[in-house]
């Protein structure tokens, strides 16, 4: 990986370094919503950038509420704009050296949805986490489904409800079934979980009737978000059979602003595990295509000290990008620039990197205590939920900051 040295102050052990620069869409007192590059502490201004001619793109896309427009542009433009970029950040001459003003520091800004998101899909492609909720509800010796290692499992689930990180979220209420009980109750969820997971967003549109090869697929992704994809266990267990997640799944996801690009996330390729048994034809694909980024997820009580409840790794992924998109478009399915495809929990062979409250406290039965002395096997009213990502290698760090949301009680 070649250094790279910036004349721009970034603090040690940053997310957004001069290897990163993410996209992002921000706003602030004086300004509409615009998109950015997120570098250190600060925000550089890609409307202001290109209204000052220093990068050729035309302002107007640069103003939008979303980085639709942008990512339309392909991916021989925005490529070359995070290069632009990154070279006026390295260059000991550069223009913005003499326009603080384009810089905005992060705390002054309020994010929004990079994206408008016309279609989210949720996978289920962790096969720890498939093989320890089949544990946990089916048969513990076939813990998998017949069909989890032939498809990249997932659902279509609801776009509109899809918040940038920040967003309070309500406790979701609905019909359970209680224990040994014969007919249903309409209250609030007891089981409010999050799900540790990870997005991509799509940079291309397709036909209806087309389909996207593995081969493909990186031309089709911009780039990868964090993903939390609450869930309310015991709405969804009362619903799911037999046509899937719906009102336990659909009140709440929480994404993260910033959009790190794939090309920013080039060096932390790495091999998936082997896929046993072989995969149809459409389903192959060649070199490394998982990623190894470090996953995190620490719970906040109201007025309580963080505590970290689960250290995770993109890379245990048993089904990767390319192959959920490629399964996604084999049927002729279209898709849309700004769609959302969230890879589902993602879990690692011990307890210490499970994805959800689910797993971690193993259905309820053993809870987790938190600095405060209180104990959590689900996510109670106040919590605040927060999930962080970075990939490092060689001294060179790619993050993504951070995902959060505070459930809130429905009363």
């Amino acid at each position: 990986m070649k250094k790279l040295d910036t004349w721009f102050n970034i603090p040690e052990n940053s997310d957004f370094t001069i290897y990163n620069l993410p996209f992002g869409i921000f706003s602030t007192e004086n300004s509409s919503p615009r998109a950015g590059v997120a570098i250190g502490d600060s925000i550089l201004d890609l409307a202001a950038l290109a209204e000052k001619e220093i990068i050729a793109v035309s302002p107007s896309v640069l103003k939008q509420e979303t980085l639709n427009e942008f990512i339309a542009l392909g991916k021989h433009i925005t490529k070359n704009v995070r290069l632009d970029v990154q070279s006026l950040l390295v260059q000991k001459d550069s223009p913005l050296k003499d326009l603080p003003e384009l810089f905005i520091p992060q705390d002054k800004a309020q994010m929004h949805l990079p994206v408008h998101i016309g279609d989210y899909t949720d996978f289920y492609s962790s096969i720890e986490h498939a093989t320890n909720v089949g544990k946990m509800f089916r048969d513990p010796e076939n813990a998998l489904l017949p069909n989890w290692r032939h498809i990249p499992v997932g659902y279509h689930g609801r776009a509109s409800s899809i918040v940038v990180s920040g967003t309070p979220i309500k406790r979701p209420k609905g019909q359970i079934l209680p224990k040994n009980a014969s007919a249903p109750v309409f209250e609030a969820s007891s089981k409010l979980d999050f799900e540790l997971e990870m997005g991509f967003i799509t940079a291309k549109n397709t036909n209806l009737g087309e389909s996207v090869s593995t081969s493909q697929a990186d031309d089709y992704i911009f780039g990868l978000v964090l993903f939390n994809d609450w869930s309310a266990r015991d709405i969804q267990k009362w619903e799911y059979v037999p046509l899937g997640p719906f009102l336990g799944k659909s009140f709440g996801s929480s994404m993260s602003p910033w959009i790190v690009t794939l090309e920013a996330l080039e060096p932390f390729k790495v091999a998936g595990p082997i896929q046993e048994p072989e995969v149809l034809p459409y389903l192959k694909y060649e070199g490394e295509k998982n990623y190894d980024i470090v996953l995190e997820v620490t719970i906040v009580p109201k007025d309580g000290d963080e505590q970290t409840v689960s250290t995770s790794n993109y890379k245990y992924m048993y089904w990767n990008m390319a192959q959920q998109l490629a399964h996604h478009t084999i049927n002729g399915c279209n898709i849309n620039i700004g769609d959302v495809m969230a890879s589902g929990t993602i879990s690692g062979k011990d307890e210490t990197s499970y994805g959800s409250m689910l797993e971690i406290s193993w259905g309820g039965s053993k809870p987790v205590t938190l600095k405060d002395g209180s104990k959590r096997t689900f996510i109670e009213d106040y919590d605040t939920v927060i999930m962080r990502g970075f990939a490092e290698k060689d001294g060179v760090r790619v993050g993504f900051g951070e995902v959060s949301g505070q459930i809130l009680p429905n009363n």
